[in-house]
């Protein structure tokens, strides 16, 4: 079986198939990151652009570290498929694309010099990262230009500190830079690292003004599942593509890309207008969206419905209570607390519905849980707060996966160091910083078993302002509403207490 390559025949491709070639295009975007999720993300979103003759522009993938990708890229000549599938309109749906935004990678170990030549051309406009959220991080080190300096920051300096030798400082060869990593005002933070590297390595004050006046640094919101290279199923893919390919990477149809950028920049790279889903403007709306109508559920699913006996999110969205408890949770208690454009909000509830159900996602309630206590105060506290401040009133779905938490954070044992919480005959870890769990054994080991106790452990917890950023206690009948709700839970087991809940629901 051929490869996928320039050489490739596109007759030979099935009709399921779409592969539309741009050659010669120059090359426009620098990208740190050249891993699954900025392939099947921005280069996807660019290659649709140039399809559409709206960019017009060449991506070079550069792989700051880590096993070398650099060859296999270039070997297919920078082209590779995705496989976009899930559910939309209530549908299956399989999409299959050859991407050609990619001109080719280059590995900063081994070219360097390559590097610092093409942040000289005049065609860049644009760098692109994903380093993940490690990669955003200070590290003093000294300056050497002839050498790529440890930290992606600090790469990103010396780059820059040669274009604007180059160029001599000139307003028009300043750069526009879009840090995709999932840290909050990731663009505001790169600045800030660049800058303060550039003071570190005693870099000209004309340099910094440049950084500062002529180089748009802009903060960003990504929102898609990209699963990656499908190992388990190779095979299968490439019978139906009808070739190999070593990049095939496989994600959800959704996606969601928001940009803090002038109306300036959108025109240089207009993805909207080429009918992707990017918002430009303030991304302050979006990231509350996000953390709400998204994460906000998962967190509310992650304990309760993995101790009501499932496993995943599909199964939990397969399962009628559980689907009850968390859409009652959704529709009822978040969603009147999200202050954004009512259209934009329906518009991704729907999506967040339909993302839930994709059968292709295997999405492990038990990752979820990954520092659970943490993604509640972040993800669902603030519903929680603004719900009682609007309805004057507790919201019981959310009161109750808080109820949840605080059981599937209950440790039946300390195994090197480890929590260990129990399923029936089933043993799971409870993984959350070392403050918080230490907190939880302390409670729970007094536990006396008595109602009298557990109103004692919930208000222990709930007041603990090193978890929560505040008093919890202090919330009018939270203490009391969640220990009977715990109670009930520890007394009947979680799926009888979901039913009740999801039943008490119904009939108000």
């Amino acid at each position: 079986m051929d490869t996928l390559n320039k050489t490739l025949d596109k007759r030979t491709l099935p009709a399921s198939v779409t592969f539309e070639t741009q050659e010669n295009l120059p090359e426009r975007v620098i990208q740190f990151g050249e891993g699954n999720f900025m392939r099947g993300f921005v280069d996807w979103m660019i290659n649709e652009l140039n399809k559409q003759g709206l960019f017009n522009g060449k991506v070079v993938l550069v792989q700051p570290r880590g096993q070398d990708k650099i060859p296999v890229i270039n070997n297919q000549d920078g082209l590779y498929t995705v496989v976009l599938r899930g559910v939309e309109d209530g549908e299956k749906v399989e999409k299959k694309e050859i991407i050609s935004a990619v001109s080719r990678g280059i590995k900063v170990s081994d070219d360097w010099a390559e590097l610092n030549n093409i942040i000289t051309s005049t065609d860049i406009k644009f760098i692109f990262s994903n380093t993940t959220e490690a990669g955003l991080t200070y590290l003093k080190e000294d300056y050497n230009p002839d050498f790529p300096a440890e930290s992606f920051p600090g790469k990103l300096t010396s780059l820059l500190y040669h274009r604007f030798t180059f160029f001599k400082g000139s307003s028009e060869s300043g750069l526009v830079i879009i840090p995709c990593e999932l840290v909050e005002e990731n663009g505001n933070l790169l600045k800030k690292i660049v800058l303060k590297i550039a003071e570190d390595w005693e870099l000209p004050s004309a340099f910094i003004n440049w950084i500062k006046s002529h180089n748009k640094f802009c903060n960003t919101l990504v929102d898609r599942i990209v699963t990656g290279f499908p190992s388990d199923e190779i095979n299968e893919f490439e019978q139906k593509l009808g070739y190999k390919d070593e990049l095939l990477t496989v994600g959800e149809p959704y996606h969601l890309f928001a940009i803090e950028a002038t109306p300036e920049v959108a025109k240089e790279i207009p993805f909207d207008q080429a009918g992707l889903n990017v918002k430009w403007g303030d991304i302050t709306p979006f990231r509350n969206l996000k953390v709400r109508l998204l994460n906000g559920p998962h967190t509310m699913m992650s304990a309760v419905c993995y101790l009501a006996g499932v496993d995943t999110v599909q199964e939990v969205m397969e399962d009628v209570t559980l689907r009850k408890f968390i859409e009652n949770g959704m529709l009822n208690e978040i969603y009147p607390t999200v202050d954004i454009d009512e259209v934009e909000k329906k518009q991704f509830l729907e999506a967040v519905i339909e993302r839930f159900l994709n059968p292709y996602n295997k999405h492990y309630l038990k990752d979820i849980a990954l520092s659970s206590v943490f993604k509640f105060k972040s993800r669902l506290v603030p519903s929680l707060l603004d719900y009682v401040e609007q309805k004057g009133t507790l919201p019981p779905a959310i009161t109750f996966a808080l109820a949840g938490l605080l059981a599937f954070n209950r440790p039946v044992r300390v195994e090197a160091n480890e929590l260990v919480g129990q399923r029936g005959e089933v043993e799971y870890s409870i993984r959350d910083n070392h403050e918080v769990m230490q907190i939880l054994l302390s409670v729970w080991t007094k536990f006396d078993g008595t109602s009298e106790e557990l109103t004692d452990l919930v208000s222990e917890v709930l007041s603990k302002k090193e978890i929560w950023g505040q008093d919890l206690h202090a919330v009018p009948n939270l203490t009391t509403t969640v220990a009977t709700q715990l109670d009930e839970i520890l007394k009947n087991g979680m799926r009888a207490s979901v039913e009740k809940l999801v039943n008490q629901a119904s009939t108000i």
